[in-house]
């Protein structure tokens, strides 16, 4: 396995602001972070360099990504520990490596730039590969399996609601049609697919036809939203008192979540008419910033990959632990 990115590939989303962010929380002696996607650790290299007494707990359910990092990140080996694991294993991870609370979580949500870019992931609709899009490829369905097994009613249900796909119940009809005929292995061939069932016009107003079925499928394929709607909640639990969370979501189904858990428990509790606000009705989070940030155009102007990241991002003020 090539180990070695090609030069200018890997440029972290929005890392100043994500570590500004996280630095009244991370920037002390015996701090602890948790890089819930640590991908090529882009983020996690810029926060060991410019805290010395952080240590960081990386995560990631891609062996080759974590590869990767594990080579980007060894001038700091006593200060890691890098994990294979799911986002929303974080209470599991934390118990094993006996550590009972952080003070710090990056979620940097959606495909990776490695995902992308390496073709035999199928991932990628710009060129033709093996239609797998797992990003563990050690385990579980490919979409491959998705595409040729699901009957057709559940395609369209999910390219309809995981890919807000207006065309979902035409392309599910062409899918099921199609594999009648031959299986469908490669994402060359489900793009043909695609492009027939979507109207032409609509494929030059509307970006590349086949984008949001690719999204649908990558979605179920990893389980993205169920995993990331138990991981939110597991993520802010096991936050310290101060402790600071950062998510960058790339479309409005991952931002709908975070933005439910953030906003649910940035609020009181406290029954409506209620007189007394109880300490156990307290919010337990302070959001730090109004809706979302955005990367300015310099940043998307670099890494056009950007340009749809929203961030959030939440302080916690209460710890029920302690109550």
């Amino acid at each position: 396995m090539n180990t070695q990115p090609p030069a200018g590939r890997h440029v972290p989303v929005l890392r100043e602001r994500c570590v500004s962010l996280l630095e009244p929380a991370i920037d002390g002696e015996g701090a602890i972070v948790v890089d819930a996607t640590l991908g090529m650790g882009g983020h996690s290299e810029a926060m060991l360099s410019r805290f010395p007494g952080l240590h960081l707990i990386g995560i990631d359910r891609d062996e080759e990504a974590l590869a990767l990092a594990t080579d980007r990140l060894t001038p700091y080996q006593d200060r890691i520990d890098l994990v294979h694991a799911v986002y929303d294993e974080i209470p599991d991870v934390l118990d094993d490596l006996g550590v009972p609370g952080v003070n710090g979580v990056l979620f940097d949500l959606g495909v990776s730039s490695l995902q992308l870019d390496e073709r035999e992931r199928g991932f990628a609709y710009s060129f033709d590969a093996p239609l797998d899009m797992r990003m563990d490829t050690s385990e579980g369905q490919t979409a491959a399996d998705v595409v040729n097994q699901y009957p057709v009613q559940e395609l369209r249900n999910l390219i309809r609601r995981w890919g807000e796909e207006k065309f979902a119940g035409r392309i599910a009809d062409a899918i099921a049609n199609a594999r009648a005929e031959q299986l469908i292995t490669t994402t060359g061939r489900l793009v043909e697919v695609i492009r027939s069932a979507v109207p032409a016009g609509a494929a030059r107003t509307g970006g590349h036809p086949a984008k949001r079925t690719f999204q649908a499928l990558r979605i179920e394929v990893n389980e993205e939203l169920d995993v990331l709607e138990r991981a939110i909640p597991a993520a802010v639990e096991a936050m310290v008192l101060g402790g600071r969370m950062v998510v960058m979501s790339y479309h409005s189904l991952e931002d709908q979540i975070v933005k439910s858990v953030f906003n649910s428990r940035s609020k009181s509790s406290a029954p409506k008419g209620f007189p007394v606000e109880l300490e156990e009705h307290k919010p337990e989070l302070k959001r730090l910033q109004s809706g979302t940030e955005a990367p300015s155009a310099a940043e998307t102007a670099e890494n056009p990959r950007a340009a749809s990241a929203k961030l959030r991002a939440v302080e916690r003020i209460r710890d029920r632990r302690a109550a």
